[in-house]
């Protein structure tokens, strides 16, 4: 996928879901979680396979990056959005420094 592709965070999340990216993941202490915490998997069971970053210049509450993941372990795909900047959540940038990311 080509990071450009998509104009807005809306967008790229309808087209990831149609790629089978249907998970909704969420960041906790050491873990995603999805499924209401049905599964968690943790850094080594994961790979981030593409982001996409957003810019709303006049509004910076609405930057955040968009993140397909994928978890072969567990047959998962799923997505996870942070904010960035001021408004970034520290525990998922935590988190994600722990990923790996998928060879292209």
């Amino acid at each position: 996928m080509d990071m450009g592709a998509f104009a807005t965070l809306s967008k790229a999340i309808e087209s990831l879901k149609l790629e089978g990216y249907t998970e909704d993941f969420i960041v906790k202490k050491d873990c995603l979680e999805c499924q209401e915490g049905k599964f968690k998997i943790h850094h080594d069971d994961f790979v981030i396979d593409n982001s996409y970053r957003f810019d709303v210049d006049s509004d910076a509450g609405d930057q955040s990056i968009l993140y397909a993941i994928s978890s072969e372990k567990y047959q998962l795909k799923g997505i996870l959005v942070n904010s960035y900047g001021i408004y970034s959540d520290s525990m998922t940038d935590k988190m994600l420094k722990k990923l790996s990311w998928k060879p292209q």
